[in-house]
């Protein structure tokens, strides 16, 4: 397939991924907001910016935030344009920037949207986030003189494969990246074998290493462990896709026979599932209390549910052991750093292709553990959860793997900084 191929076969689609961002919005109503500016069509002027920053969602927005931080602060300061695929990605940008940086929601790859886009922007650098490979953007930004990166850069070898059936395209759009900065060697060589050029690979690491923990974190989970009751134990299982949470219920009801008074902390991924959680929850049987009513839990609560955003990082810190999700269904896991940061055990289902050196990495260390379904996440759990000192041994090392890969940020920050001079003028 070439590029006019692929042009064609996206212009037949965009009825369809219209539709579909429709559907979504039935129970998201935020993906029908601002939805002109996906074609570049909305009619208040973008402001102009130096950089473009390109994150998914929330998980690679998090991942962006010291680097764009940094944008904003070095000297002479730079205007940043931020790009997300997904309401909660705008959200955490706001959150976390305010009116500091500009937000769009990503353009559509067709050529003449994204050079709408580039035309009102004027970038000289665009920064795209992790595994993000659109070929009519990269051709555009070549044609307008825009250099790109491709940074915190993971290729799952699942995604590989499916590249591999594009050689041509791929091997093409890949040859427009000024910059391939892979998190890890595995990451680099599937890069390489598509055709990226060797000049134009580095192998920086993981920005995720890098994560800042608020100062006021602790305090801040001392107060909500209190409402969930302080000597009992309590898990989390974060980031929750569908078909999961019923796994995770199970589990809890398992555990449960073995220590009664534990409690699940239930954090769907997708703030649209909130509603149907709830009612699997109260479906099962268990007693509910819901984060957004900001009521303390009773003795009698069995399931937390995290109905709330932003805050996976304190429910984390005031937990005594962690399910990553998105894990035991093949959705490719998620970020297990967050947890790992603040001592907390780890365990994930066997689906991480998302997240393999890292989890790769925890699980040889023995920070993390992989488990194949509810039964066995259950007895891990009960395990944990009655040991103090096992749990405070996982956990230290997992705090240690963090502390120990840190860097990734200051070599991908030096590395960027060599494309920045062409830059500064916006």
């Amino acid at each position: 397939m070439n590029l006019q191929t692929y042009t064609l076969i996206l212009r037949l689609l965009l009825p369809f991924v219209l539709l579909r961002l429709y559907w979504r919005s039935l129970k998201a109503p935020a993906y029908r907001r601002r939805i002109r500016e996906r074609l570049v069509r909305d009619a208040p002027p973008t402001a102009p910016a130096a950089v473009w920053v390109h994150a998914v969602s929330v998980g690679e927005v998090q991942a962006a935030a010291p680097l764009i931080r940094h944008l904003l602060t070095r000297q002479p300061p730079l205007k940043v344009l931020v790009t997300t695929t997904t309401p909660t990605g705008a959200t955490r940008v706001g959150d976390l920037f305010g009116d500091t940086v500009s937000h769009r929601y990503t353009p559509y790859d067709l050529p003449e949207v994204v050079a709408r886009l580039l035309e009102r922007v004027r970038p000289r650098l665009l920064i795209v986030m992790e595994t993000e490979i659109w070929p009519n953007t990269l051709a555009q930004c070549a044609a307008h003189g825009v250099a790109v990166v491709l940074a915190n850069a993971r290729l799952s070898a699942r995604s590989a494969k499916g590249y591999a059936r594009l050689a041509g395209l791929t091997r093409e759009t890949l040859g427009r990246f000024d910059l391939i900065a892979a998190q890890a060697q595995s990451d680099a060589r599937r890069f390489l074998d598509l055709g990226a050029d060797p000049r134009r690979v580095r192998v920086t690491g993981s920005i995720k290493f890098d994560l800042r923990l608020p100062a006021s974190l602790q305090d801040q989970s001392e107060v909500l462990r209190r409402t969930w009751g302080g000597d009992r134990p309590v898990w989390v299982a974060a980031s929750t896709h569908e078909g999961e949470d019923e796994l995770m219920l199970a589990a809890h009801r398992r555990l449960r026979t073995r220590e009664p008074g534990a409690l699940l902390v239930l954090v769907p991924r997708h703030p649209e599932r909130f509603e149907r959680v709830a009612g699997l929850v109260t479906r099962a049987g268990f007693e509910l209390v819901r984060r957004s009513t900001r009521t303390p839990c009773t003795r009698e609560t069995a399931v937390f549910l995290g109905d709330s955003m932003g805050e996976l990082p304190v429910f984390l810190a005031a937990a005594d052991a962690a399910f990553i999700g998105g894990s035991l269904v093949p959705t490719g896991g998620h970020n297990p750093l967050e947890a790992a940061a603040v001592g907390v055990p780890v365990v994930t289902g066997t689906h991480v292709f998302n997240f393999a050196a890292i989890t790769e990495l925890l699980v040889s260390e023995g920070a993390a553990v992989q488990v194949t379904s509810a039964a066995a996440l259950a007895d891990l759990l009960g395990d944990w959860l009655t040991d103090a000192a096992l749990r405070a041994r996982i956990g230290e090392r997992g705090r240690q793997v963090v502390e120990q890969n840190r860097g990734a940020l200051a070599r991908l920050i030096e590395l960027i900084e060599e494309r920045l001079p062409a830059a500064t003028g916006a």
